[in-house]
């Protein structure tokens, strides 16, 4: 009889965990804008500027299209520099050592919704871990898993914002977020990886949704 008690608690426990995931997955996209606001988001252009280490600072725009079209451009010199991006089928970066873009073999792009929006459709399944501090702030914290890949998020527990996030090499700091349209996003967003190689704080004056780009701006 215990036995059987303790496998109805562990199975109540793991059912009751599985909704709250989904209850804090649902109420931050409900508080940040709303399902049908985000799938009516179409293209997003980000501008500001992006700091390298101590010193290094340059101005930057990012565009972004669905469902998986990219392009991050910096201005070095006064002068607009391709430096990545996805065309919908190379994906390119800027080669330092020859100064060029060169095309990626083995890139796969991403997708331009976060994996939490539509979670269970793409295959995601959420496991709610508890409660843990990012900086002074309390958050919920929800593990997202497909089949070998894991990304933690930390979602605050009043606001129910995007705090943090945690991909297999890099982590994500999100901050500053603001009124765009009718959906909320962070103006400031922080990198960091375990070989620190590629750490930055992006710093943003400016977001626009649903531009109309030209057809080849995202061409390599």
């Amino acid at each position: 009889m215990k036995k059987l008690l303790f496998v109805f608690v562990l199975i109540f426990s793991q059912i009751s965990f599985a909704q709250t995931a989904k209850e804090i997955i649902d109420k931050n996209i409900e508080l940040s804008g709303g399902l049908t606001n985000w799938k009516l988001l179409n293209s997003v252009l980000l501008q500001g500027k992006v700091i390298l280490g101590i010193k290094d600072e340059y101005p930057i725009k990012i565009y972004q299209q669905r469902p998986n079209l990219t392009k991050t451009v910096i201005t070095i010199g006064g002068k607009d520099t391709a430096i990545e991006g996805y065309d919908g089928t190379k994906g390119y970066a800027m080669n330092y050592a020859t100064n060029k873009l060169q095309e990626y073999a083995g890139y796969v792009p991403e997708s331009f919704d976060n994996d939490f929006i539509d979670w269970e459709n793409k295959g995601f399944d959420a496991k709610y871990l508890g409660k843990e501090k990012v900086g002074e702030i309390y958050c919920h914290k929800v593990e997202l898993t497909k089949n070998v890949n894991k990304n933690m998020y930390y979602f605050d527990t009043k606001s129910y914002m995007l705090l943090k996030e945690v991909k297999k090499d890099e982590t994500l700091i999100y901050s500053d977020y603001k009124k765009v349209g009718n959906i909320l996003m962070p103006f400031r967003i922080e990198s960091s990886s375990p070989k620190k190689d590629g750490d930055y704080v992006m710093l943003l004056n400016k977001i626009e949704v649903n531009k109309v780009f030209p057809s080849n701006i995202f061409k390599f």
